[in-house]
């Protein structure tokens, strides 16, 4: 059965990093808020919160396209720090016969959160963060 591998973490847990490597130099998808605010020519990064709904939108709407290509696995490395950001995801794999793997990433090695967020803010997003027991 085809998987959909949801990373979850704090910013700088190793996410991004993680997919990549999991994703097999590119033979598998890899899909991100993230790339929304990057840049595909010069790799910087731009947050802009007011267009974060647009993130979360193209985002899905990549994943769609991945599963309507039949990849075998896709990866998504977001946040997902709050339930509502993984049920898309839940329901686009229901829907196209795929199953959910839920990966929390922890920043064990020392990584750096590459989107200067305040460690009071990535204390506030610790605190929101749930782990569900189905």
């Amino acid at each position: 059965m085809p998987s959909l591998i949801l990373l979850r973490g704090l910013p700088g847990s190793g996410k991004t990093t993680l997919a990549k490597l999991l994703s097999e130099e590119g033979k598998y998808p890899v899909h991100s808020i993230d790339s929304y605010f990057t840049n595909l020519e010069t790799g910087a990064y731009n947050f802009e919160f007011d267009k974060n709904h647009l993130a979360y939108k193209q985002c899905e709407e990549q994943t769609l396209s991945s599963i309507k290509q039949g990849a075998e696995k896709i990866f998504i490395d977001n946040t997902f720090t709050i339930e509502w950001e993984l049920e898309p995801y839940f329901k686009l794999a229901s829907t196209h016969n795929y199953q959910v793997f839920v990966i929390t990433v922890e920043n064990r090695h020392g990584g750096k959160n590459i989107h200067h967020i305040s460690d009071e803010q990535l204390q506030k997003m610790a605190a929101k963060y749930k782990v569900v027991l189905r």
